[in-house]
């Protein structure tokens, strides 16, 4: 199953309306495929847990950052593609483990 942090759902309603669906259609592909989804449409966050969701097989400037939380992946954060907005990204990786942070706290 593939949720959505409350803060990155409010996240993801902020990108622009082709970028919202690419994500969506990249979340489904994780449900479908789970842990076999493979390059380019998901990658390891170097230096971190974390995998970043690649929409439209990376094409997109946008990145869905998650991790598997039991039998969940967790999509704790949107951030922009590194190469792009490389501050950016680093921001929302730590929010993003913050937020997960805190869902592997509640359970």
């Amino acid at each position: 199953m593939v949720r959505y942090h409350p803060a990155a759902v409010a996240e993801e309603r902020a990108l622009p309306s082709r970028e919202r669906v690419a994500m969506a259609n990249a979340a489904a592909k994780l449900q479908a495929a789970g842990p076999a989804l493979g390059f380019p449409h998901q990658s390891a966050v170097q230096g971190t847990d974390l995998r970043e969701l690649r929409p439209r097989a990376g094409r997109s400037p946008w990145r869905g950052l998650y991790q598997r939380i039991g039998d969940e992946f967790v999509i704790g954060a949107i951030a922009p593609e590194a190469m792009v907005d490389r501050r950016g990204f680093d921001q929302a990786v730590r929010r993003c483990q913050d937020r997960l942070a805190e869902v592997e706290e509640s359970g």
